[in-house]
């Protein structure tokens, strides 16, 4: 794997869109998002369809095409800095399809930023448009509202991304040792269901896989990893740092499954590295180079995530 394009950091004053390429969303928490990046002196512009509804499936923050329109326009508007998703829920693997990516390319690196149900997207920035993402707190997150801590590294990463090379987790060594490589993944269960799509990696030798997920039981966990295994999307993986695991029942039974299925690869993996759907939930770059620690629960980053 290689190192991605860095796009820049965002300045005072910056357009920041918000879209929602997925789940239907809160407009109470939608205003607390705003008003947030306001505070930052930042100054969100709200897509068309963010606070839309599919007519028939109400899991959908409006129809296919209006979603990817949504993320389409705001990516294409040069305007536009950064563009940062409302939430995640269900739906990317929908609208993905349907956008243009020669004309996304053609209007350069900007700051992306989203994580859950979003991770269909990383992985489809990073295969078409060969750029550095973030995979941190949605704009109408609950976690981002409402946890300082998860604001203010999403702040730091934006606008000071120097100051957060090395990220710190509060977990420890499932498999002790380090590991370099590019950084990539997000919620299981999406890069699990992104497998054979025109946007899924064929080769993930050399990275660092960063993984969490939501509401998942252990041995449907166990399913996801033996069907990475089998996919040989494990293969030449230098080291994985497992994030949060909310509502996947007891921990114990976790550290089961991650000892059996990944303990015998042969490289580092660091638990509990507190991205994901937890509260304080840390922004991670994916596409840098990095060192993993997993004896210290560090992730160090070459260089900063943003120019």
């Amino acid at each position: 794997m290689k190192q991605l394009v860095r796009p820049s950091r965002l300045a005072p004053g910056a357009r920041v869109a918000v879209v929602a390429p997925s789940g239907p969303v809160a407009e109470e928490r939608l205003q607390a998002g705003l008003d947030l990046l306001r505070g930052w002196d930042l100054e969100p512009v709200v897509a068309p369809h963010v606070l839309g509804r599919h007519g028939e499936l109400d899991y959908l923050a409006g129809t296919d095409a209006q979603r990817a329109a949504d993320l389409q326009n705001a990516w294409c508007d040069p305007s536009v800095d950064a563009v940062l998703c409302a939430r995640g829920g269900y739906g990317a693997l929908r609208m993905v399809d349907l956008l243009d990516w020669d004309a996304m390319r053609a209007a350069g690196p900007k700051v992306f930023v989203g994580f859950s149900d979003i991770t269909a997207l990383h992985e489809a920035f990073a295969t078409r448009l060969g750029l550095v993402t973030l995979y941190g707190p949605t704009a109408a997150g609950a976690d981002f509202t409402k946890n300082a801590r998860a604001q203010e590294h999403l702040r730091a990463t934006l606008l000071a991304p120097e100051t957060v090379r090395t990220v710190e987790s509060r977990g420890s060594a499932l498999v002790p040792g380090r590991a370099r490589g590019v950084t990539h993944g997000g919620c299981l269960c999406l890069l699990v269901s992104d497998l054979g799509s025109p946007h899924a990696r064929t080769d993930t030798r050399g990275g660092l896989l960063m993984i969490e997920d939501v509401g998942e039981q252990p041995y449907r966990i166990d399913r996801m990893l033996t069907q990475l295994l089998r996919a040989e999307r494990l293969d030449g993986v230098t080291g994985i740092a497992l994030g949060s695991w909310s509502e996947c029942g007891a921990y114990d039974a976790l550290r089961a499954v991650f000892a059996d299925r990944l303990g015998g690869l042969g490289i580092p993996v660091m638990e509990e590295f507190g991205f994901g759907h937890c509260d304080g939930a840390l922004t991670i770059p994916f596409g840098l180079e990095a060192e993993l620690d997993a004896d210290t629960g560090t992730l160090t980053f070459d260089q900063p995530a943003l120019r």
